[in-house]
């Protein structure tokens, strides 16, 4: 295993730097940030002096190399707009992304599972197809149109949570959390469902195409016969064979989350990391834009990893060795 991790470290570095050129290459290509930085009205020798101090004046090569070099000392540079390291910028947003995103997560588990193991129990069931047909809906309405929709009826009609921001923070071993508080937790629950729904209807279609797949198995039947009770069956044979595929999508689908919460973020106004991307663009704040992304990436490779070795711990049947993936 230990062969295993450090081949995909190395991948990693591989992956990180393609898409540092990629990235860097496709931001250098947007536009002059110095057109939305620097008034109008500055005299050329302050615009010179700005895209002087801010390294626009080298070649886009040059510019890149400068970046690697900074790169590997940890330094991912300085925001345009704040003038403080971009990644301080982003690790100061994290908390608000990460506690978003493990809330949609933990509530996509919380009511997925459960609802894809009854419909996968009793398929013809009207609570059965009833569950289905909201997934299909989960699938189908779109984030954006989601969001507005609870703020209309949550927010603005019945007046019972509110449609912005984060609310009061709470310190837990360090870092601030939203949801220790009450009014905390009501500024949590239309952002986290929204950015849930589309997990929640994946997590429904996986439990249930899982589970009728397991109870057509010779060991449940086995199982049954033996006199073992339907909830140990389906507790403990069901659920453990069912988890590979949804553990795979859970962590695979938190890292997206975490990504592509941009939309979001945007319309509650949580101030994590997608606004800030946001409001980076709008100033072509190209640091931010790169670390960003490159953070992103890092995550992405993080977690396909990590999901490599549940499988391990989750399938006997799994191996992780020299010769394997």
């Amino acid at each position: 295993m230990l062969v295993f991790i450090i081949r995909r470290l190395l991948q990693s570095v591989v992956v990180l730097f393609v898409m540092s050129l990629l990235v860097f290459a496709g931001v250098y290509a947007i536009g002059n940030p110095i057109d939305i930085l620097i008034s109008p009205d500055a005299t050329q020798a302050d615009r010179a002096d700005a895209i002087a101090r801010l390294g626009l004046d080298k070649p886009m090569y040059v510019q890149y190399l400068v970046f690697l070099g900074q790169a590997a000392a940890g330094n991912l540079g300085k925001s345009f707009a704040f003038n403080i390291p971009a990644i301080e910028l982003i690790f100061e947003r994290m908390p608000a992304t990460l506690e978003l995103a493990v809330f949609a997560m933990g509530l996509a588990v919380v009511l997925g599972l459960p609802l894809g193991l009854y419909a996968g129990l009793k398929p013809k069931s009207l609570g059965g197809r009833a569950i289905m047909a909201g997934s299909i809906l989960g699938f189908s309405l779109p984030t954006f149109w989601v969001g507005l929709m609870l703020i209309m009826v949550f927010a603005v009609f019945a007046g019972v949570l509110p449609s912005n921001g984060r609310g009061p923070t709470t310190l837990l071993l360090g870092v601030p959390v939203s949801f220790l508080s009450l009014d905390g937790l009501k500024h949590l629950l239309l952002p986290g469902f929204t950015l849930a729904l589309l997990n929640i209807a994946l997590i429904i279609r996986l439990a249930r195409s899982g589970t009728q797949e397991a109870l057509m198995m010779d060991y449940i039947k086995f199982a049954r016969a033996k006199g073992l009770s339907n909830a140990r069956i389906v507790g403990v044979h069901v659920l453990k064979n069912i988890m590979i595929p949804i553990v795979t999508v859970i962590a695979l689908q938190f890292g997206s989350v975490i990504a592509f919460s941009v939309v979001t973020e945007t319309i509650f106004a949580w101030p994590g990391m997608g606004k800030l991307l946001i409001d980076s663009i709008n100033v072509l704040d190209r640091p931010v834009i790169v670390a960003y992304l490159l953070i992103i990436v890092t995550l992405f490779i993080f977690v396909n990893l990590v999901v490599d070795l549940l499988y391990s711990v989750l399938d006997p049947r799994v191996r992780l060795t020299d010769s394997g993936q």
